[in-house]
């Protein structure tokens, strides 16, 4: 009877569900197919999963494929990320594939943990010091050469913005607070990095315009060592940020100064400057009135901009300290399919002109070049440091390490693992102690490939990789180097001589000091 019954109900709500679809006018797909219709919105609906954990292989999907996110996850539990049986990857036939050319001999032996492949945590601070060729009265060198990017509280739950707070504090790395203002969850220990962005969220007055007083008050109440002036980001530039306003609670209302149930549209452009000349004094002013170093950060589209700063900045009476270059493959909460598709150059691209704007001006000592977008992984950040990059921002890849599946649901608030939601009850299974451990671990895992790396290429730090240590494959047919690609001059990309001697004294403290330091990962030895 109870079988029957079942049946029988069964029966009935399937019934009442073709008599809606059938009566409906909305979805045509539904009066045509009554009932079967629904299978194939399910199946939409979750077609990323199936393709994420049944068809792809470990190669294929994007924006990370099963094999990064297995490496990151990994990296992040200290479990095994080395591989058996030899790379999966058609390197026979796969065009535009990055090798690095490692060296037999090289000035002086590895260190013991990383030659005989220990987890051991190792240290990588910066080649450069932040703000130091502009006098900045708290200019500093970076204790670690990755550091956590820009994502706001409001795109992430105050769960994971903990998290990432305590892990670059574990880490001994820094942690971008992104636009949406500094809230009680970056204050965990960690240091900071305080991002501006157009809408002057944590620093602007009651209209909304910036306010200096307020930037002063917040810099001195949080560990803020560095502040980056956003004029775009990769995956949406030239738009402005976008936090839905499913995500605006009234905490995230309270900290912007922002109303409940809006969408949050940052502005697209800033409205204390509008040329390269008011930027530069604008910029100047902050750093004198806080004595921080003061950067920007921004997505590469056309050059006038780069040179005209490169021009205004050779005189070095005024000057950002240091440039974070986002590529278009940067990721986001929210954006247009438009503007994360096709708007904004590649990372490689866009870094690499502006970086030879730079070389020709003979600036490229006096600034920190800092690259974003998809350099959470060593063979891309290997690449990046080759092209002149001196530190990386992980962002993704981060929010991986604290346990994101690449749901791909950041815009719905519906973020299953807790991670880009303002859900209580979602946000909630994200515990920021356990989790800050999984970024540490992630954060050292990844400076530790670096650094092992960089010895293979016979030098002590991955800011002395040059152009010519990488060659880009045409399958089995040739090889290009990497200079030759992108145009690089003999020298661009490498440090400057007394930059290098300086790392490799800090890096190589036991080697002989009347040793001349190597400047490049192919120099002569």
């Amino acid at each position: 009877m109870k079988a029957k019954a079942l049946i029988g109900a069964t029966v009935v709500g399937l019934a009442g569900v073709a008599v809606r679809d059938l009566t409906q006018k909305k979805h045509s797909l539904k009066r045509n197919f009554p009932v079967v219709a629904h299978a194939r919105y399910f199946l939409e609906k979750i077609g990323p999963e199936l393709r994420q954990y049944i068809i792809t292989n470990n190669d294929e999907e994007r924006p990370f494929s099963r094999d990064q996110r297995s490496w990151v996850y990994a990296s992040s539990k200290l479990e095994n990320n080395y591989v058996g049986f030899g790379t999966d990857n058609d390197i026979e036939h796969l065009e535009n594939y990055p090798i690095i050319k490692h060296r037999t001999f090289s000035a002086s032996p590895p260190s013991t943990a990383v030659a005989h492949g220990h987890d051991d945590a190792v240290s990588l601070p910066s080649a450069k010091v932040l703000g130091g060729p502009r006098g900045r009265k708290h200019a500093f060198r970076p204790t670690s050469v990755v550091n956590v990017s820009a994502m706001s509280f409001g795109s992430l739950s105050g769960n994971a913005i903990e998290a990432l707070n305590r892990g670059v504090a574990l880490a001994g790395a820094m942690h971008n607070t992104g636009e949406g203002g500094l809230s009680d969850h970056h204050r965990k220990g960690g240091d900071l990095i305080l991002q501006i962005g157009t809408a002057y969220f944590g620093c602007r007055d009651d209209q909304g315009r910036f306010d200096l007083g307020r930037l002063k008050d917040l810099v001195q109440s949080a560990p803020v060592r560095a502040i980056e002036v956003k004029l775009s980001q990769g995956a949406k530039p030239g738009l402005g940020g976008v936090l839905p306003a499913a995500k605006i609670t009234k905490e995230i209302s309270r900290i912007r100064g922002i109303p409940m149930g809006e969408d949050c549209v940052s502005p697209s452009r800033h409205a204390e400057f509008d040329s390269v000349d008011s930027m530069l004094d604008w910029v100047e002013l902050i750093a004198g009135e806080t004595g921080l170093p003061v950067g920007i950060k921004s997505a590469v589209g056309e050059m006038d901009f780069w040179t005209e700063l490169a021009r205004q900045m050779s005189g070095r009476t005024r000057g950002v300290d240091f440039i974070t270059v986002d590529g278009g493959e940067g990721g986001t909460g929210a954006a247009p399919l438009i503007f994360s598709d096709s708007v904004a150059l590649p990372f490689r691209i866009g870094f690499a002109r502006v970086y030879s704007t730079f070389a020709r001006a003979g600036l490229t000592d006096d600034v920190t070049f800092i690259g974003s977008g998809k350099l959470g992984l060593p063979d891309n950040a290997l690449v990046a440091f080759a092209l002149g990059v001196d530190m990386v921002n992980v962002a993704r890849e981060s929010m991986m390490s604290l346990g994101c599946i690449q749901a791909q649901k950041c815009h719905t608030d519906r973020c299953p693992t807790g991670v880009a939601t303002q859900d209580p009850w979602l946000a909630h299974g994200l515990d920021p102690t356990l989790k800050s451990v999984r970024l540490s671990n992630y954060l050292q895992t990844l400076r530790r490939d670096l650094l092992k790396v960089s010895e293979a290429c016979g030098v002590p730090h991955p800011g002395l990789i040059d152009a010519d240590a990488i060659e880009i494959l045409d399958g089995n047919r040739s090889g290009i180097p990497l200079r030759e690609v992108y145009g690089y001059e003999p020298g661009w990309g490498a440090l400057g001589p007394d930059l290098a001697r300086e790392i490799t004294a800090i890096m190589w403290p036991e080697r002989d000091r009347d040793t001349e330091a190597p400047e490049s990962a192919t120099a002569t030895t």
